[in-house]
C-alpha cells in the first residue's frame, strides 16, 4: 500500500515539474521574442544612422565608430539567443553583453541626460532579468570542477 501511495505521489511531482518547465519555456520565449525585437531594433537603428538614436548616442559622448560596432554586436546576439536548444555557452555572452549594454545606457543616460530618460533601461533590464531567470530554469548550468593538468 505504501509503494502506491509513493508511486502516485512520484508521478504527481513529475507531472508538476514538466507543468513548471512548460511555464518556463513559455515565459523565456516570449523574453527573448521581445529582448528580440527591442535589441534587433535598436541595431538595426544603429547600422542604418536613424537619427533619433544616433544623436542621442552621440550626445552620451559615444564615438560614432562605436555605434556600428554595437549594432553589429546586437543583431549577432540576437540570431543566437533565437537559435532554440544549442549555442548554451555563447548565450551566457549574449545575456552578458546585453545587460552591460543596459547598464551603460543607464548610467550614460542618467549622468548626461537625466533620471528621466532611463525608463527604458530599467524596463529592459527587468525584461532581460526574467527572461534569463526563465533559460537557467530550462538549462540548468552544471559546472565542474576543474582539474589541473599535472606536468608528466
Amino acid at each position: 500500500m505504501g509503494g502506491c501511495f509513493a508511486a502516485v505521489l512520484s508521478q504527481n511531482l513529475k507531472k508538476e515539474n514538466i507543468m513548471k518547465l512548460k511555464i518556463a519555456k513559455r515565459i523565456y520565449w516570449i523574453g527573448a521574442a521581445l529582448t528580440a525585437l527591442w535589441f534587433g531594433a535598436s541595431g538595426i537603428f544603429e547600422l542604418t544612422k536613424n537619427p533619433i538614436v544616433w544623436d542621442i548616442t552621440l550626445q552620451l559622448g559615444y564615438p560614432a565608430y562605436f555605434i556600428y560596432v554595437l549594432g553589429v554586436a546586437k543583431l549577432l546576439g540576437i540570431a543566437v539567443l533565437l537559435t532554440p536548444n544549442r549555442l548554451l555557452r555563447l548565450k551566457e555572452w549574449v545575456f552578458a553583453g546585453i545587460f552591460f549594454d543596459i547598464i551603460f545606457a543607464f548610467s550614460s543616460k542618467l549622468s548626461v541626460i537625466g533620471a528621466t530618460a532611463t525608463i527604458d533601461a530599467i524596463v529592459a533590464f527587468i525584461m532581460v532579468s526574467v527572461t534569463y531567470i526563465m533559460f537557467r530554469k530550462i538549462y540548468a548550468a552544471s559546472y565542474s570542477p576543474v582539474v589541473a593538468a599535472l606536468p608528466v
